[in-house]
């Protein structure tokens, strides 16, 4: 496995790993919010056999470098395509999760798309705060989770002085109940390597965004991955993958593995349906 740094224009060290045949298809997995690269270790030892697999932790997170600016989901966006352009990445399946779908959206709004393959869309709602002129089914539909007053209180939760009962409660409810103790403490572990400003910037900004004018325009190949027991609404998940032309919805029910961090709960059937994917 190769571990090293790239520098953006903005001065930034971002951190990133590259494993598996150097000639193999491109695999880019993308995290969420406060997510590290590491948390992608199942899926990283799975396709690193067959296929040239790179991760990366965004500015902010895990070890990339930690500045005072740039928590905006544009900003990571240009970071992204830095990345895809330093490392000469091409054919590319980007692979985001959460927020790194977020990350994706953006990106193909801001950029060229001359290096993209493929792209799978796991667990992320296109607009995370609700109008409140929506009814329950509009907001559902758009994947909502919050309100933006209910925003705002997690970013000064994460803030204040209480900000480890904020952040624990909100990791708990990505994933099920049958997490294990070790596995929590990991992941806050990873997940508080982030500044908690910087956690709460991004959040608010992530948190404002509503991608549904830029889904549409997405032209490649797309996986839409979904879950039972997520946060976000089944719903929302489903009018992503409609109205990408020819898109696949994948749901994973609560019973394996179905809820936010289901790439870590059922890293086999989460392997095996991205993998048929990308093998397509």
């Amino acid at each position: 496995m190769t571990s090293n740094f790239i520098t953006t224009p903005d001065g930034v060290r971002l951190h990133y790993t590259q494993d598996g045949p150097p000639a193999g298809p491109n695999v880019v997995f993308i995290a969420g919010w406060v997510q590290t690269a590491a948390q992608f270790k199942k899926q990283v030892a799975h396709f690193k056999q067959q296929f040239r697999v790179t991760t990366y932790d965004h500015r902010g997170h895990g070890e990339s470098d930690k500045p005072a600016h740039g928590y905006r989901v544009a900003r990571l966006a240009a970071d992204l395509d830095f990345l895809l352009r330093e490392l000469d990445l091409r054919d590319v399946a980007l692979v985001g999760h959460s927020m790194g779908s977020s990350v994706i959206w953006s990106h193909w709004d801001l950029f060229p798309h001359d290096r993209i393959k493929k792209v799978a869309f796991v667990d992320q709602g296109p607009s995370i705060s609700a109008d409140p002129s929506w009814t329950p089914e509009q907001a559902a539909e758009a994947g909502s989770v919050f309100t933006a007053t209910q925003r705002y209180d997690l970013a000064n939760a994460l803030r204040g002085p209480e900000w480890r009962a904020a952040w624990e409660g909100l990791t708990k409810s990505f994933f099920s109940p049958s997490l294990t103790a070790e596995d929590l403490e990991w992941t806050l572990a990873q997940q508080t390597k982030a500044p908690r400003e910087a956690a709460a910037a991004l959040m608010l900004d992530h948190g404002a965004a509503d991608w549904r004018d830029v889904i549409p325009r997405v032209d490649v190949p797309a996986l839409v991955v979904a879950a039972r027991g997520s946060l976000f609404p089944v719903a929302g998940l489903e009018w992503v993958g409609r109205q990408i032309k020819g898109a696949r919805v994948v749901t994973f029910e609560k019973e394996e593995g179905g809820f936010h961090c289901m790439f870590w709960e059922n890293p086999e059937k989460f392997n095996r349906v991205l993998e048929e994917f990308l093998l397509e």
